[in-house]
């Protein structure tokens, strides 16, 4: 896992995801789709390939209980912010990534996630090449390819004060 999710948790590649300290379930969720191919990624679908459930259980609560890492990504600029809210509030990211976008159980949480990530991620949903998260798909087909990175630039710049996952 290390060798693309970092030693101390900070990947990388930029457009891979910050694991450690990543909601359990959200995790476990992950695991099972690449391992089913409802999630597709070559290298992921191949790690996965021969573990059994319990063993994605494990390693989902193992992450979940390390330290989410600073990878020191500046907050964004004003404009930037209020653009990104603006289409954060029309199409109701926080009604399931909560009002820090820490997440919970099996919802992600994007605060401080990796910028690249993020616009990946979201172009993905809109082209419906990550498919296994219909809603997410239609959802950010709600806003606009420039409202992407506005987004992705503000979710990477939040830090969760407290909470959990080892913050």
């Amino acid at each position: 896992c290390a060798g693309c999710h970092g030693e101390k948790g900070i990947p990388q590649e930029k457009t891979t995801p910050v694991i450690w300290g990543q909601n359990e379930g959200y995790l476990y969720l992950q695991l099972r789709d690449f391992k089913s191919g409802a999630r597709k990624n070559d290298l992921m679908s191949g790690v996965v390939a021969d573990l059994s459930k319990d063993d994605l259980k494990a390693l989902a609560a193992h992450f979940t209980k390390l330290k989410w890492p600073d990878l020191q990504q500046p907050s964004a600029p004003n404009d930037v912010s209020k653009k990104a809210l603006a289409v954060i509030g029309s199409i109701g990211c926080t009604s399931c990534h909560l009002e820090q976008f820490q997440g919970d159980g099996t919802t992600a949480r994007l605060a401080g996630q990796q910028r690249e990530y993020l616009a990946k991620t979201m172009a993905d949903f809109r082209s419906r090449a990550r498919g296994n998260n219909p809603g997410m798909s239609d959802l950010l087909n709600a806003a606009q390819p420039a409202d992407l990175d506005p987004i992705a630039q503000y979710l990477a710049g939040l830090q969760v004060i407290g909470g959990s996952n080892g913050q």
